[in-house]
């Protein structure tokens, strides 16, 4: 069986819920407290893990408590951690949570160590042995684009959190799975109705694009 390979991101949620959110410069006291194991890479190789898949992730996290409970979490799942590297200057990345009593929430992501994810990190990756290369942008785009030059036709990407793509990344997509908001962002068009959609996938598909699924928000 071939591997999947996933390039992304690793973070810790911290979540607080509170009736409301503090006004600027005001504290109060909350409710319960949350941490999470997240980070859309890491959400990803556990999800393909639990699915059957041997995995390995490319990753970055830092040389502190959530950097080696994460990759303590990620072997317990039975992912392949060899290409998870520790750096040794940057904190690993966290998301810092509050939650208010509609459910409305308010996110900080401090990314650290993912920001310092960097194209020779998949030097060492046999992309020929990998069935499929999933990824997200939640780490920097030269390493994404790398990735796509590394194994075309191989590379499934959740463009989130949105933002443009060079055209390089385009060409070497099998498949991209933007909801309605980056479909809008990537080709200009919001897809709204099933002519919409048809759409802007031909825009992709035009780009270099092999297959497009647009989920909705």
């Amino acid at each position: 069986m071939k591997s999947i390979v996933v390039v992304g991101s690793s973070n810790t949620d911290m979540v607080v819920k509170t009736e409301r959110f503090p006004k600027p410069g005001e504290t109060i006291v909350g409710g319960e407290f949350f941490l999470f194991a997240g980070g859309k890479g890491a959400n990803q190789a556990v999800a393909a893990a639990r699915l059957g898949g041997g995995v390995k992730f490319v990753a970055r996290v830092g040389d502190d408590l959530f950097g080696r409970q994460a990759v303590a979490g990620f072997k317990a799942e039975g992912i392949d951690c060899t290409s998870v590297r520790t750096d040794p200057d940057l904190a690993s990345g966290t998301a810092l949570i509050t939650v208010d009593a509609s459910g409305e929430n308010s996110i900080v992501v401090a990314p650290g160590a993912n920001n310092a994810l960097e194209p020779e990190d998949l030097a060492e990756i046999d992309f020929s042995a990998a069935g499929l290369v999933l990824m997200q942008l939640e780490t920097p785009l030269p390493t994404i684009a790398a990735a796509t030059k590394a194994a075309p036709g191989k590379c499934v990407l959740n463009p989130a959190p949105a933002q443009t793509l060079p055209p390089e990344i385009h060409k070497g997509l099998y498949l991209i799975t933007p909801n309605e908001t980056e479909a809008e962002l990537l080709t200009g068009v919001l897809p709204t109705d099933p002519a919409s959609c048809v759409c802007a996938a031909k825009i992709l598909h035009n780009a270099g694009v092999r297959h497009v699924i647009i989920k909705e928000v």
